[in-house]
């Protein structure tokens, strides 16, 4: 609702949840029409996509009901708890010739165009390895029963915590290495719980810590981290046989991207580790905030920042380019970016990182998808 603004092409007709108070204070502070039941809102015929915004859990009943009722559907992240889950709603909605979509979206936003643009450019030569995380800090430890959404929503903490953070947050990365590398080839991961006591009562406790190693065609590997306990870390870092690619922030749409080109000979790279180290002090002198390994590496050019109205405190993010590709795909007749295919992809991986153990070592990934052509 916060950038609904940046979209004219997308009209809300309402809104429906379970929680009557919820819903209530939601349709007040959003002024919206409140179904009265989810039966209502799949039998009126001004609804043509529904956003699926329940609690994991819920997704794969939710989203089964909708495309049931012919009713497009965008969800949000996982498509479904298991891959067996996320294959059938994708035989459903090709059945009934609907478009199914998932969250996230980020793999739209300039940033991520901007990596690929640099990738097909040949920035950095030959990919060989990737870093990409998705650590989130001790968040039980910031007090999250206080947080509250603009209309009033508290954290969902214990939804957060049995589904576990790989499930919530992983995609966000996965997703763009998809983007730039296309479909993952085989998995190998670990995934535990090391904090079994985060203060809130739970069903189960899902692990808060997964590594895998990813590999795809051309030789590239990379290693995904999701951690509820490691210091944030948001970044994706692209080593290529020329330099290396990077940025900071994947939940910042605008995050800029750095280039460092592999130094050509010993004294440059002499030279550069001079200029680092003197860089170091001077910011810690001068207690600058931002970090010495990026500043004096290229800044790669961007596409230019838009007035993007921020969705959350620190989350310049824009949830609705996803809903905005959907309509724009069903309007010109192609196919949308963000594939079902890709949905189905991106639950195999997570499955296979958080639940190393329900699968072989070396997991063979069987799903795949078309290459995602870039926006610009």
């Amino acid at each position: 609702m916060a950038t609904l603004p940046h979209h004219p092409e997308i009209r809300v007709v309402g809104a429906f949840d379970t929680d009557a108070a919820r819903l209530d204070a939601f349709s007040r502070h959003h002024p919206l029409r409140r179904f009265a039941s989810v039966d209502e809102m799949l039998h009126d015929a001004s609804v043509d996509i529904v956003l699926n915004l329940t609690n994991p859990k819920y997704h794969y009943a939710t989203t089964r009901q909708c495309l049931d009722a012919g009713k497009h559907v965008y969800s949000e992240k996982p498509l479904a708890m298991t891959s067996v889950e996320a294959a059938e709603l994708l035989r459903l909605a090709d059945e009934r010739g609907l478009l199914l979509v998932t969250a996230p979206c980020s793999l739209l936003s300039t940033t991520a165009q901007t990596m690929w643009k640099a990738l097909r450019d040949g920035t950095i030569g030959r990919v060989r390895l990737v870093y990409a995380n998705f650590d989130d800090g001790m968040v039980h430890r910031l007090r999250p029963d206080r947080w509250r959404s603009a209309s009033g929503a508290p954290w969902p903490a214990r939804d957060e915590y049995e589904t576990g953070c790989t499930y919530e947050h992983a995609a966000y990365v996965l997703s763009w290495l998809a983007f730039f590398f296309g479909p993952a080839r085989r998995v190998q991961a670990f995934a535990s719980c090391q904090l079994p006591d985060k203060g809130v009562d739970t069903d189960a406790m899902a692990p808060d810590f997964s590594v895998g190693c990813i590999e795809y065609d051309g030789g590239i590997v990379a290693r995904v981290t999701c951690s509820l306990l490691a210091p944030a870390d948001k970044s994706i870092v692209i080593i290529g046989d020329e330099g290396v690619l990077y940025t900071k922030y994947v939940r910042d749409d605008f995050s800029p991207v750095y280039v460092r080109k592999t130094p050509p000979s010993r004294i440059a790279a002499s030279i550069g580790s001079h200029l680092r180290r003197w860089q170091s002090r001077i910011e810690s002198w001068l207690r600058f905030p931002y970090s010495a390994n990026w500043s004096f590496h290229r800044r790669h050019r961007t596409g230019p920042r838009s007035s993007l109205r921020l969705s959350a405190v620190g989350k310049p993010v824009d949830f609705l380019l996803g809903v905005s590709e959907m309509i724009q795909s069903l309007r010109e007749g192609r196919t949308c970016r963000l594939s079902p295919q890709l949905g189905l992809h991106m639950i195999e991986l997570v499955e296979t990182l958080q639940h190393p153990e329900r699968f072989e070592a070396r997991r063979t990934i069987t799903s795949s998808f078309d290459p995602i052509p870039p926006r610009w």
